[in-house]
């Protein structure tokens, strides 16, 4: 079977949902997600082509103006340090970026693109865009705008600052939230005893 022929096989069907052990883990289930979604790159693209990641950081410096820091790249790409270290240093060995002082921070470097490093980019745009839309089409139309907001609010949520206030809250909907699972529903029954009880 194709991968778009899948893809809508997959659109159509309904898919269950499993409680319990690996597929029921949300972390597992992205990360696997993930994975489709780096193999549906790498087909497109092709070996000789920009990684996922490699286009993630080339676009993140052709959106800055006066280059970005390694935090700021962290930041924009949601890349580990240490992984983004490696990678950028790969990348301007291969003459993709460059570093120069900051204008801001005479103390930090920062990594702007290079003529080579646009010119893989806008080539290496229809790959991301193909891996994109393969990938959609594994869902409905309907579903495609509810899985784009939820992935947007998921960045969102690791883009803000994690202090102390924000983890006390999300500890106390979590516990909320597994105090709500916890507590039997009360079937028709017994809220037909109670109405009578009280006439």
């Amino acid at each position: 079977m194709s991968g778009g022929a899948k893809g809508n096989a997959m659109a159509k069907g309904k898919t269950r949902i499993v409680r319990g052990g690996l597929n029921g883990s949300v972390t597992h289930l992205l990360h696997r997600a993930l994975r489709l979604a780096l193999d549906y790159h790498a087909e497109a693209a092709g070996p000789s082509a920009l990684t996922q990641r490699q286009f993630t950081v080339l676009s993140a410096a052709a959106q800055a103006e006066e280059g970005l820091t390694q935090n700021d790249l962290v930041r924009a790409t949601g890349i580990d340090r240490s992984t983004l270290a490696d990678l950028v240093g790969r990348m301007m060995a291969k003459g993709l970026l460059e570093r120069e002082r900051s204008a801001a921070d005479a103390r930090a470097n920062t990594v702007t693109l290079s003529v080579a490093g646009r010119a893989a980019l806008e080539a290496g745009a229809g790959a991301a865009s193909s891996a994109d839309d393969r990938l959609l089409a594994l869902l409905s139309p309907k579903k495609r705008e509810t899985f784009l907001k939820i992935l947007t609010g998921l960045a969102e949520a690791a883009d803000a600052p994690a202090g102390p206030k924000a983890a006390r809250k999300a500890d106390a909907k979590a516990e909320k939230a597994a105090e709500r699972k916890k507590k039997p529903k009360k079937s028709k029954a017994d809220k037909g005893a109670r109405v009578e009880a009280t006439a």
